[in-house]
């Protein structure tokens, strides 16, 4: 971005759903800088150049004002999707000109003026792309909020990665003590209605403005058959074909229609007046063979071997909603979640499992194990209690148990043959099929395997990865991964540091000299992998008691 706004450069379009941080971007990179910005709106879109109205003098024609703004050294032009077509032109004329240097911020999904898409597609200025928010990167945002997992899924899968719109929900349902406490966490959770915010709203604005004949009526009736589709053939085609030029509702191969915006659904109910949505609202009972349908579809992807994440729409909802889960289709989630290594996840949905049925034994299990409580619990002839014994370092305990060819299998046979090559082999093939935690712990074993010094500090390297994105989980296989091959003086000094402490605090407290601790800090951070002081409290401290 700083390199766009450097002397010589036409300038860059800064692209993105709406909410992604793309003008906070462009404000950071262009701090300290002068520079003029103009900002397109919906009521101004109709208006010739109204949105540079505040650096133009009143019925100026195009041509002038390209000669006039020529003196301005970088323009910023925010919601460059809203302007009118002459101030979308005379951005282009600029661009064009190359004399001021053009930074462009448009939101993906919504129809630009031509002149303005033509700054990217016909390669007039470089186009960075923003990429929404992936689940991990949220709940990393979200750390410090308390927030059970459950929660953060379903903030995520509304919010769609609109920072904007996530910092509001998040203070609204805080404000209005709408978080309640999860027994025995010190996490808080959110359950039932979606806060209308101002934010909500405004991203609400394109289904709640449909004026022509059957469109809000066909939004609301998707929006409470949620989370089923409803068939094509039971809506009025020629309000689909309107609604779904507009990028507001979704149609699968199979003909089932759904609003394409997760928002919009618990929006549109939250909007409704309460004798509209008695009246619209489907039974509990119309859900239960799609939740069913979901048990069976995890039970036989953990039978294969194949943990992947596959779509729980229905199991989602209804913890969304408040509505208790069977208590077999709780734990089936659970141990899917916990084999895939998202182990608070997977303590989230047993306890919804427990919340009607405190007494339910296969919930109370996988609680135990997402909590790392290896008990009576686990069954010898399951082919993850034999397997185990691999994770443990003893291979030789699996041998003939696990299902030949199998990814377990080629894990136990790397780690019997001390192959590190052959067990970061493993550890590919066991990610690729959603086995993170087991891919990390396969990772620690090849670094103690490798001979190679180097090959070894790429496999910590991954290791710890994929430890983080376990939610920095610690088993018996990961124990010492961080620091283990540093010397004792620098495990001092990283623990030291991790905790906060100032190179001088370190130097005065181990009776050394500043510049010491900085050459064993440059050390270890080649060793650990990272450059970055702020990354130490994560990769020592990560939480304990994961031994699942």
């Amino acid at each position: 971005m700083r390199d766009a706004s450097a002397a010589g450069r036409p300038g860059i379009v800064v692209t993105g759903p709406a909410g992604h941080g793309k003008t906070r971007l462009i404000t950071e990179a262009l701090r300290g800088t002068d520079h003029a910005r103009v900002t397109g709106t919906p009521e101004a879109r109709h208006l010739p150049l109204a949105a540079f109205a505040h650096l133009l003098p009143d019925t100026v024609p195009l041509p002038r004002a390209v000669r006039i703004l020529s003196g301005v050294r970088t323009l910023v032009v925010d919601d460059a999707q809203l302007l009118d077509e002459t101030s979308a032109a005379l951005v282009h004329q600029l661009a064009v000109q190359g004399r001021t240097r053009t930074i462009v911020a448009a939101a993906d999904g919504v129809p630009a003026p031509a002149a303005v898409s033509r700054l990217w597609t016909g390669e007039l200025l470089p186009r960075l792309a923003l990429d929404p928010l992936s689940r991990e990167d949220t709940a990393q945002l979200l750390a410090g909020a308390g927030l059970e997992p459950l929660t953060v899924r379903r903030l995520h899968r509304v919010c769609q990665g609109d920072l904007r719109l996530l910092r509001d929900l998040v203070a609204a349902l805080a404000g209005a003590g709408r978080l309640a406490p999860v027994p025995g966490t010190g996490e808080r959770a959110w359950r039932g209605p979606l806060p209308l915010t101002p934010a909500v709203r405004e991203r609400l604005a394109p289904a709640l403005e449909r004026s022509g004949p059957g469109e809000r009526d066909t939004l609301e009736r998707l929006a409470f058959a949620e989370p089923l589709p409803v068939p094509l053939e039971e809506l009025p085609p020629h309000v689909l074909e309107d609604l779904e030029a507009d990028g507001l509702i979704h149609v699968d191969d199979q003909g089932g229609v759904t609003l394409a915006h997760p928002l919009h659904g618990a929006a549109l109910r939250a909007a409704t007046g309460r004798l509209r949505a008695r009246r619209a609202a489907r039974v509990a009972d119309a859900h239960h063979a799609a939740l069913a349908a979901e048990q069976r579809t995890l039970v036989r992807r953990m039978e294969r071997l194949d943990v992947r994440p596959v779509p729980t729409p229905v199991g989602e909802w209804r913890v969304a909603e408040g509505i208790p889960l069977p208590p077999g289709y709780a734990e089936v989630r659970a141990r899917f979640a916990r084999l895939r290594g998202e182990l608070r996840e997977a303590a989230a949905w047993a306890r919804e499992g427990l919340r009607e049925t405190p007494s339910d034994t296969g919930c109370r299990a996988e609680l135990h194990l997402s909590q790392g409580r290896l008990d009576d619990h686990t069954d010898p002839d399951d082919v993850h209690a034999v397997y185990a014994a691999v994770r443990l370092g003893a291979p030789e305990r699996a041998v003939g148990r696990l299902p030949a060819g199998s990814v377990l299998a080629r894990h136990a046979d790397a780690l019997a043959r001390g192959d590190g090559a052959a067990l970061d082999g493993a550890a590919e093939a066991l990610a690729e099929r959603g086995f993170l935690l087991y891919a990390a712990e396969a990772r620690a074993q090849a670094v103690r395997a490798h001979r190679d010094p180097r090959a070894a500090r790429r496999s910590r390297t991954r290791a710890l990865a994929l430890a983080r994105r376990c939610a920095g989980a610690r088993t018996p296989a990961l124990a010492g991964l961080v620091l283990g091959d540093l010397t004792a003086r620098q495990q001092q000094i990283v623990t030291l540091a991790a905790a906060g402490l100032s190179n001088r605090e370190i130097a005065e407290r181990l009776t050394l000299s500043v510049r010491t601790v900085g050459n064993h800090l440059y050390s270890a951070y080649t060793r650990l992998g990272t450059g970055d002081r702020a990354a130490l409290p994560t990769l020592v401290n990560a939480p304990e008691g994961v031994t699942v």
